[in-house]
């Protein structure tokens, strides 16, 4: 099986892969679109991740130096501006005050490209970079859910290996670095993980064997989900004979984000780029 030569894995793309190797073939190899609902109340679903993505917007604004009070005018959507005065009021405080709003970072892994979107990274030269991830779940996931996903381990492992432009041209330390999940609904209880040279080292080989096993799969190796609870919430469910009705928002195994499950589609001029 023969990738893009110019596709570019993400947290997105390997956590597809992870949940159901068929999912990410029809995704990101087939690049197939099927029109299905992915969650019921399908327009209660689609409403959170329209006000996610406004959310994002609004932080990254004032992140770009737009005042508060200027974004604070205008709201119709009560859980948006609920999220928004949690974020003023309650918002992560004793971070690195050098701030870089929707940075994206890439390095070269194996024959493609591994590309991370950061919300925000704080950063103190010399001393700390801090992730911050602003989630707008419906439910405060739990640490371990957290530290399973891939965003949190591409993340990290991304940050070390190409934060130097960041760190006054000197290597990133993984002790330096820092993830912290900030959820607009839950804003005093955030997910801290610290990171270190065991896990960069773990997350660098775990994240190399995953993209060089992708890159060398067949077609037909590309098998389904063996959890098949994944099937309730995945779109490509009634082509792969596993369904047809769309799970229920409210039993769902996972809460969708802003950046989960999407492709990022990059100008490498306009990014921070890792040579060989």
């Amino acid at each position: 099986m023969a990738l893009p030569h110019d596709f570019q894995f993400s947290q997105g793309s390997l956590q597809d892969y992870v949940d159901c190797p068929q999912r990410f073939y029809l995704r990101y190899v087939r690049r197939l679109l099927w029109p299905a609902i992915v969650a019921e109340p399908a327009l209660e679903h689609e409403r959170h991740l329209q006000q996610g993505v406004e959310f994002h917007h609004l932080v990254f604004q004032h992140q770009s130096g737009i005042s508060a009070e200027r974004l604070s005018e205008v709201f119709t959507d009560a859980n948006l501006r609920l999220w928004w005065l949690n974020y003023l009021e309650k918002g992560p405080g004793d971070i690195p005050q050098i701030h870089y709003p929707e940075l994206v970072l890439s390095a070269p892994m194996s024959r493609h490209r591994l590309v991370a979107k950061y919300d925000l990274l704080a950063v103190e030269p010399e001393v700390c970079a801090v992730i911050l991830d602003w989630k707008t779940y419906r439910r405060r996931r739990g640490r371990e859910w957290l530290a399973e996903r891939l965003q949190t381990r591409v993340y990290l492992y991304l940050l070390v290996r190409g934060g130097a432009h960041l760190n006054g041209n000197r290597p990133l330390l993984p002790q330096q670095a820092e993830m912290v999940y900030w959820f607009a609904s839950f804003p005093e209880e955030p997910e801290v993980f610290e990171y270190g040279p065991e896990q960069y080292a773990d997350d660098g080989a775990y994240l190399s064997s995953l993209v060089e096993e992708i890159e060398n799969l067949a077609e037909e190796e590309f098998q389904l989900a063996a959890d098949k609870r994944h099937c309730n919430f995945c779109p490509y469910r009634s082509l792969c004979q596993r369904g047809v009705k769309a799970g229920d928002l409210g039993e769902a195994m996972e809460d969708w984000d802003v950046e989960e499950g999407f492709e990022i589609s990059l100008d490498f001029d306009q990014i921070a780029e890792i040579e060989y």
